[in-house]
């Protein structure tokens, strides 16, 4: 293997920053939106106390993907008066594409600010 990215200090650090984004993009995809919160928490949980670089990415990509899980817990709450299927579709979305963006950035080593993040882990 070659050399970390520039951002990272080892090639575990890289693992996990790309496991909070892309097993979120991915949670979301699975849990229709509602889902995207385990990863960033488990790589929180695994390697957020060794690593403040980690650390960072994870609690950017669990700040996002909770807020997405409200958004699609309230449409799915709502979606018996069939406008819930809008917010969950929309929660949907954006927890894969942002999902995947950040992954990219963080392949690059940049830590990439979601938008529409409010910071409830810190």
């Amino acid at each position: 293997m070659g050399a970390p990215t520039p951002g990272f200090a080892n090639n575990d650090e890289k693992t996990w920053a790309l496991v909070a984004h892309f097993g979120g993009a991915a949670g979301a995809f699975l849990g229709a939106g509602g889902g995207g919160w385990v990863a960033p928490l488990i790589a929180l949980l695994a390697k957020g106390n060794e690593s403040p670089t980690v650390r960072a990415h994870a609690v950017s990509a669990l700040n996002f993907q909770l807020l997405c899980t409200i958004v699609s817990i309230i449409g799915w709450a709502t979606v018996c008066l069939v406008i819930g299927f809008i917010p969950v579709i929309a929660a949907t979305i954006a927890g894969i594409v942002f999902g995947i963006i950040g992954g990219m950035k963080a392949n690059e080593g940049q830590l990439y600010k979601y938008p529409f993040t409010i910071n409830l882990v810190k």
